[in-house]
């Protein structure tokens, strides 16, 4: 078939790092047809790096084009349940740059429009399409005998990682898109709420929402959310959910160190199963699933990997199988608004908590 013709908006730091090098790589199954970004300085750096990438004025016009088939919004998140919607009324296939929305409410109302939608809308947790977590699904203990699950995130942000390997222009972020999504998580946090649980509430949307995402993918959704805690003016957060007869205990802790260290491990009596990530920011680092037994001599590890399969890359291959099959994704809107309703669950639990 056709290449699929896709539009951009937003060209930020995802999109110059990750999703316009993964589609040049798959010129087979895509073909930049259209960007538009709020930054003219981001929209003349993609055009003239991509002969087929037409300029629109305005997101809606981009949307509405004839000439695009799948809109991917990947601009900041106060702007995606407007452009979700937009794209929805248009009939366009939408790959939504997590999160989804910053607050249920907004996944709510675009829930409401799926009935008469027949695309697809698939929402971008990558680390749920990496080789070493795809391969992990086969090798974990039976539900009713996981005794413990760990999973930390403990890295740097992005920048840390691109500025020392990619050429990523950033454009000055507009006033009113701060405002916008200030108030947007105040609708969760509370209008009041301290500094710090704003920080915190901002690090469950965006680095959180890839470990709390492949959580549930993995091992299913929680009773509830036990405890919660922020710490270092909400850069560190750590989470209990409860699963009935064992714990997953979450820790983010993020740094200016410089280093990345991201982990699932779910344990039994007898079966240790451990995915390790690399930033995503270095396109195919590897991922590595480590599996340890008891032995009759001690623990026995198998280790798959390094497994180089870039997540961006198995992620758009999943995107277009499924609008090519007209399958359903496991990341949709749905699936994401149970990670936001735990999100607000933690900051609850961070309210009775308190913080330092």
């Amino acid at each position: 078939m056709a290449p699929i013709r896709v539009g951009l908006i937003g060209l930020g730091e995802v999109a110059q790092s990750i999703h316009l090098p993964v589609l040049g790589d798959q010129r087979d199954r895509w073909v930049i047809a259209g960007v538009y970004d709020v930054s003219p300085s981001l929209v003349s750096l993609v055009t003239s790096e991509f002969a087929t990438a037409k300029a629109f004025d305005t997101a809606e016009a981009l949307i509405n084009s004839p000439d695009i088939d799948a809109v991917f919004v990947l601009s900041s998140d106060d702007t995606h349940s407007r452009f979700v919607r937009a794209a929805i009324a248009a009939n366009k296939d939408i790959l939504l740059e997590k999160p989804a929305c910053l607050t249920v409410r907004e996944i709510d109302d675009l829930l409401a429009l799926m009935p008469g939608y027949d695309k697809t809308l698939f929402v971008g947790y990558m680390r749920r399409y990496a080789p070493a977590y795809l391969a992990a699904r086969d090798e974990l203990p039976a539900f009713a005998d996981i005794t413990h699950v760990r999973i930390f995130d403990l890295i740097s942000e992005g920048r840390h990682f691109l500025k020392k390997s990619q050429n990523v222009l950033y454009p000055q972020v507009l006033a009113r898109g701060a405002s916008e999504r200030d108030a947007l998580i105040r609708e969760v946090v509370g209008a009041d709420a301290p500094a710090d649980l704003v920080r915190a509430y901002r690090g469950l949307t965006a680095l959180s929402s890839h470990h709390i995402s492949a959580m549930r993918g993995l091992i299913g959704e929680p009773t509830r959310v036990l405890a919660a805690h922020r710490t270092n003016g909400g850069a560190n957060t750590s989470v209990t959910f409860d699963y009935g007869h064992f714990a997953c205990l979450y820790d983010a802790v993020v740094d200016d160190l410089g280093l990345f260290d991201a982990m699932i491990e779910v344990r039994s009596n007898n079966r240790r199963v451990r995915i390790i990530y690399d930033t995503p920011y270095i396109r195919s680092l590897p991922t590595r699933l480590e599996v340890t037994d008891a032995g009759p001599f001690g623990p026995v590890t198998k280790t798959l990997g390094p497994l180089y399969g870039d997540a961006f890359s198995k992620e758009l291959e999943t995107f277009h199988r499924h609008i090519t099959e007209g399958t359903k994704p496991l990341t949709d809107l749905a699936d994401s608004r149970r990670d936001l309703a735990l999100m607000a669950e933690i900051i609850e639990r961070m309210k009775e908590s308190g913080g330092r």
